[in-house]
């Protein structure tokens, strides 16, 4: 890493942007699980919605999705695995952002099912995409510059 950048990185702003990327993450991650795990009917009828995969495809995501954001959640936090679980982060914030697009673009009224199981009431697709690509920006903010304070793994 050149010098000057290495120096941004460490800088005031440079070390908010690493506090908000790790942590922000981690909170998005558990949050999100957990409200998918209260109600894996609900989150199942979100995916579902979205028609973009088989049925035991649908029953399959509903069941892993919600442990795997959870477990990013628990490594972000406590600092394990941090530019591991960031890449994972960006990886399934694209297929968000793909998914949620591919609904966005076929007309579909749905809730996204992001933070919640759905309450039924159709999300605003286009912040949610928004959202998705500031969530995408962090994970890779986290890849390439993991904040490492506060790690049990540095």
């Amino acid at each position: 890493m050149s010098t000057k950048l290495s120096a941004w990185v460490e800088s005031p702003l440079g070390q908010l942007l690493g506090i908000v990327s790790r942590f922000g993450l981690a909170l998005v991650w558990l949050v999100s699980g957990y409200q998918k795990i209260v109600d894996p009917m609900g989150f199942r009828q979100s995916i579902e919605a979205y028609e973009l995969f088989p049925p035991e495809l649908v029953s399959l995501i509903a069941v892993a999705l919600p442990p795997v954001e959870i477990l990013l959640g628990i490594f972000l936090l406590v600092g394990l695995f941090i530019a591991p679980a960031a890449a994972v982060s960006a990886l399934i914030m694209v297929g968000f952002i793909v998914g949620v697009s591919s609904a966005a673009v076929r007309g579909l009224e749905i809730d996204c099912g992001c933070f919640s199981a759905g309450d039924g009431e159709p999300s605003s697709l286009g912040l949610v995409i928004v959202r998705d690509v500031v969530f995408l920006a962090m994970a890779v903010w986290a890849v390439v510059f993991p904040y490492r304070r506060f790690a049990l793994h540095p």
